[in-house]
C-alpha cells in the first residue's frame, strides 16, 4: 500500500505502525497529509507567525514539520533516528537544520543572493540533510515559501498546480532540479520554483 516514488523516503513496518487513523489506501493517506498541511500553511501565512524573530532556527522548523503531520503522523516534528537511502546520518541532523538556518540568515543578512534564491538553497539543504522519516520535500518547500512571504517576495509557485507528490512530469523536473543542485547548479530549480 505505501510503496514510494522516486525521491520519496521509503517507511520502515514500524514507522508506519505510527499513523494516527487507519488507512486504507495511499490516497487516503495523501488526502489526509493534504489537509494538514494546508491547516499548517494557513497557519505559518499569518502575520504573527511570519514576523517571529525564531523563523530561521530549528524550533522554528520541528513546530512546522509538527503542524503540518500531527494529525497523521506520531512522529511529526521529530527528527528521524534511523539510516536512510538519503540524508544525513541521524546523528548529524540536528547540527546540520541549525546550519542551514544560520548559512541562509547570514544570507538574507548580506544579500548574498536575491531572496528566491537564498530560498531555494534553503530548500536544497533541507532537503540534502532529510531530517524527518517523512514529508522532508514537503517542509522544504513550505520553509522556503515562508522566507520568500517573510521578505515581502513574489510567492514561489513549485510548479502551480501539479501535485509533487504524485508520480507525473512535474515530480520528475523537480528531483531532477534538485539532483542538479546537488552538483552546484541552482538554476534549474529556481526555474522550477517559479514556474
Amino acid at each position: 500500500m505505501f510503496g514510494s516514488l522516486d525521491g520519496q523516503t521509503p517507511l520502515t513496518d514500524d514507522e508506519r505502525l505510527e499513523l494516527r487513523p487507519s488507512f486504507s489506501t495511499r490516497r487516503e493517506l495523501n488526502e489526509a497529509e493534504r489537509l494538514n498541511i494546508n491547516t499548517a500553511r494557513i497557519w505559518a501565512m499569518r502575520g504573527a507567525v511570519l514576523g517571529r524573530s525564531d523563523l530561521l532556527t530549528d524550533v522554528f522548523g520541528r513546530e512546522l514539520h509538527r503542524r503540518m503531520f500531527n494529525q497523521v503522523w506520531k512522529w511529526a516534528g521529530r527528527y528521524r533516528k534511523t539510516e536512510r537511502n538519503l540524508g544525513w546520518e541521524p546523528h548529524r541532523i540536528p547540527e546540520g537544520v541549525r546550519v542551514a538556518f544560520d548559512d541562509t540568515a547570514f544570507r538574507l543578512n548580506h544579500e548574498t543572493y536575491p531572496l528566491h534564491e537564498c530560498a531555494i538553497r534553503l530548500h536544497h539543504q533541507l532537503a540534502v540533510i532529510h531530517p524527518w522519516v517523512n514529508g522532508n520535500g514537503r517542509h522544504a518547500r513550505l520553509m522556503a515559501d515562508l522566507l520568500v512571504a517573510s521578505g515581502k517576495g513574489k510567492p514561489l509557485t513549485w510548479g502551480a498546480e501539479a501535485n509533487l507528490a504524485a508520480s507525473g512530469t512535474a515530480r520528475s523536473c523537480y528531483i531532477d532540479a534538485i539532483r542538479k543542485a546537488d552538483g552546484g547548479d541552482f538554476g534549474h530549480l529556481l526555474k522550477f520554483a517559479r514556474s
